[in-house]
């Protein structure tokens, strides 16, 4: 299987199923004599773990970190840094009655015919339990982008939206209720509301606004790898993730070139900032802010009509512990992802002039 890496000079490769022994990574690129600290790192996996809360699945994981290399008394040695998460609460049985047949909107059928064979345990190398691995990766990011604050939060469940814009809101207070949203009144609403669509055997969506602050101007290689592009590849190779935008996004295509254009100020910054940071491809000192919209999850615990291999319909019914609304947790998965697309081009950077 190709594509199980990410990053070019500082690169993560991951491994492992949703209900194999471990999934775990190994991240190349990270400089020596980098100061970790691991008790983050952890606290971005317990904010992603499942069974931190009653909107997201039951499935009880510690999700705790061990890392077999490339840190010594605490730091970096520049080596590859190993790490895995073991799991520990596998319930493989769930997922006996989908071992001859397809999930609607999930892998399976493409697995199949891809590769001649799959592993049906909670979709396998599909599994959105794979993230576990990229956001101990962004972890590290994280901390070798000193100066630079990612901060993701849930904007929207459903038909439930804020309309404020990020620069009105009290960001700290995200991780203050289990939706992760920085309104608690809208938080609270969407909590019920995800409560709803849970005991009705349903799932519903929402969209994560990502914001980067003090990311330096000049991150961003120009033509095929302009900082925009890689962060909404990032963003898309998340489970689930089924649009990106940045900046005006679809709202700028409403404005005219005058009023969407960002005036300068005299140390060059822009007194708007419709370009989302990036202008060119390249970072220009200014907030990157965007969008991430997630689909429903596929998995509905209601009866549903599908396809075996044969081809045949058959009835059959989700089991098993779900997310009914995938981006609480979905946060730190965004913030990780933003953070390994910033650390590799902050080193891609110091090779573009003397």
């Amino acid at each position: 299987m190709a594509g199980n890496s990410f990053g070019t000079l500082f690169k993560v490769t991951t491994f492992g199923e949703s209900h194999g022994a471990a999934i775990g990574g190994v991240l190349e690129g990270c400089p020596a004599g980098l100061q970790l600290d691991l008790e983050a790192i952890q606290r971005d996996l317990d904010r992603r773990k499942p069974g931190q809360s009653a909107i997201v699945t039951q499935r009880k994981e510690a999700d705790e970190v061990s890392f077999f290399s490339g840190i010594f008394e605490g730091k970096t040695t520049g080596t590859p840094i190993g790490f895995a998460i073991h799991n520990t609460n596998q319930k493989s049985k769930d997922y006996g009655h989908i071992k001859d047949s397809y999930r609607p909107s999930h892998a399976d059928y493409v697995y199949d015919q891809k590769y001649g064979f799959r592993d049906y345990r909670g979709g396998g190398r599909s599994s959105a339990r794979e993230t576990a691995s990229r956001v101990v990766a962004g972890g590290i990011a994280k901390q070798l982008l000193n100066g630079v604050t990612i901060n993701a939060f849930v904007s929207q469940v459903g038909t439930l939206s804020l309309k404020k814009a990020y620069t009105e809101l009290d960001l700290s207070l995200t991780e203050t209720n289990p939706v992760r949203c920085p309104d608690p009144e809208m938080a609270k609403t969407m909590e019920a509301y995800i409560k709803t669509i849970k005991k009705e055997g349903d799932t519903i969506g929402g969209i994560i606004t990502c914001v980067a602050k003090n990311v330096p101007v000049g991150l961003g290689e120009p033509v095929f790898d302009k900082l925009h592009a890689e962060l909404g590849k990032a963003m898309l190779s998340i489970n689930a993730v089924k649009g990106f935008e940045y900046g005006s996004g679809f709202e700028g295509v409403a404005m005219k070139g005058s009023a969407h254009n960002d005036p300068f100020n005299t140390d060059g910054s822009t007194r708007t900032n419709h370009s989302g940071g990036v202008q060119g491809g390249i970072s220009n000192g200014m907030d990157i802010y965007f969008n991430v919209a997630f689909k429903p999850v596929a998995t509905v615990i209601q009866g549903y009509e599908t396809i075996d291999k044969q081809g045949n319909k058959v009835q059959t019914q989700g089991k098993g512990r779900h997310d009914p609304c995938v981006v609480p947790r979905a946060v730190p998965i965004v913030e990780a992802m933003t953070a390994l697309v910033l650390a590799d081009y902050l080193l891609l950077a110091r090779t573009n002039k003397i």
